[in-house]
């Protein structure tokens, strides 16, 4: 009887270590599926990440070099959405932020920091154009001067008031009309005319919105002042 029991006990004790061997080893399998599915994930999302194109200041499709300051800027769609002036990866301008209107758009910032100095707009259908002129004759030489439309910005222009656009370096401004689309980027100062400087005519037979051109956008790298 001693012997029968004891060969039970070993038998049991047997059972109970090929048991737990069997459970552990599929223990450790699964562990280890868990473990390759997490490495794995890893792997593939470090490669999105690689792979995911970088994203430049203001949203622009290249990064600007040194003693540059990166911008973007779209005219309104319309009369519906507002224009957008973004410096530096700072939106300046834009419905969102609520300090746009009909007309005339203007953004001042320091040509040696890319500071802001100022916003306004300049109703030039409804309004006046003597606040908009005496306004450009404020501004300061270094300053760069980042303009855009918004549902009609000449109907109220006159001579005075585009020649001194003109002479931040814009040439579109002296056929600026009645709804065109434009966006421009000069300075007070400025030697020669801009580069920065997009014109959409308002026509019937091209508009893309019914009495209304389409938007027009315009990116790129304005170089920093110098002493």
């Amino acid at each position: 009887c001693f012997l029968t029991g004891a060969a039970k006990l070993v038998v049991v004790i047997a059972i109970f270590l090929l048991t737990f061997y069997v459970i552990s080893q599929v223990f450790e399998i699964k562990m280890d599926a868990n473990l390759g599915h997490i490495f794995a994930r890893s792997a593939l999302d470090a490669a999105a990440r690689s792979t995911k194109p970088p994203r430049y200041k203001c949203g622009i499709s290249k990064a600007c070099p040194e003693k540059h300051f990166a911008f973007k800027m779209s005219s309104g769609a319309a009369n519906v959405v507002g224009p957008k002036i973004c410096v530096e990866d700072n939106v300046l301008m834009s419905g969102v932020k609520n300090n746009v209107g009909r007309g005339i758009n203007m953004a001042l910032v320091n040509g040696k920091t890319g500071e802001l100095l100022d916003t306004k707009f300049f109703d030039m259908w409804g309004g006046d154009v003597a606040p908009l002129i005496e306004f450009l004759k404020t501004i300061q030489d270094g300053t760069i001067v980042l303009m855009t439309t918004y549902d009609d910005g000449a109907t109220k222009l006159n001579e005075e008031a585009r020649k001194l656009i003109a002479e931040l370096g814009s040439t579109s401004i002296t056929n600026l009309g009645f709804r065109d689309n434009w966006v421009f980027c000069g300075g007070k100062g400025i030697k020669t005319k801009s580069p920065f400087e997009q014109h959409i005519k308002n026509n019937k037979d091209t508009n893309k919105y019914e009495g209304w051109p389409e938007v027009v956008e315009m990116e790129g790298c304005i170089p920093q002042k110098q002493d």
